[in-house]
């Protein structure tokens, strides 16, 4: 049976599954979910980096149409990009080349890499990189996203089929 995993994903993780399996629901979750204004892009810390996942971060972006990000190198480890919605324009290396809905690009350590927002409607994209640098600058150059409070929901008087009886969890 072929593997639903991409291959560059397989690779980055290989001999990595041992740390990932065994973290417990606390670990995982340990400064997880915060929502930061990184720039233009929100981000979103899905997995925290720590000493019991081998360092991986995993960080949704959510970026604004046309927005880029500066020619760069990564030091610390490869750099895995998954995109979840939009089109991008990635250049690796010496290559360009376009990337969608689905596909993982990957961009080894030591190589110099950026990409471009080619969708109108942005794109969001997961980041998985090792080493906890990268998430250590995002939390270090963002400023929090505002939490939601119920003042900021629609009156229920808009739709009487739904009725909003409090806020979100926070």
């Amino acid at each position: 049976m072929a593997s639903i995993i991409p291959k560059g994903v397989r690779q980055f993780f290989a001999g990595r599954a041992e740390g990932i399996l065994s973290m417990n629901a606390q670990t995982k979750f340990e400064n997880a979910g915060q929502i930061l204004w990184f720039g233009d892009n929100l981000m979103t810390i899905r997995t925290a980096a720590s000493v019991e996942n081998d360092q991986i971060s995993i960080i949704e972006c959510r970026m604004p149409a046309g927005g880029s990000s500066p020619l760069q190198v990564t030091l610390s480890g490869d750099e895995l990009i998954h995109i979840l919605e939009g089109m991008m324009r990635f250049q690796v290396g010496e290559t360009v080349f376009l990337a969608h809905v689905g596909q993982t690009v990957m961009a080894p350590k030591g190589i110099p890499h950026d990409f471009q927002i080619l969708s109108a409607d942005g794109a969001t994209c997961l980041i998985v990189t090792q080493g906890g640098e990268f998430e250590q600058m995002v939390r270090q150059m963002s400023r929090p996203a505002p939490s939601v409070s119920r003042e900021s929901f629609p009156d229920n008087r808009v739709n009487s089929s739904i009725e909003v009886v409090g806020a979100p969890l926070p």
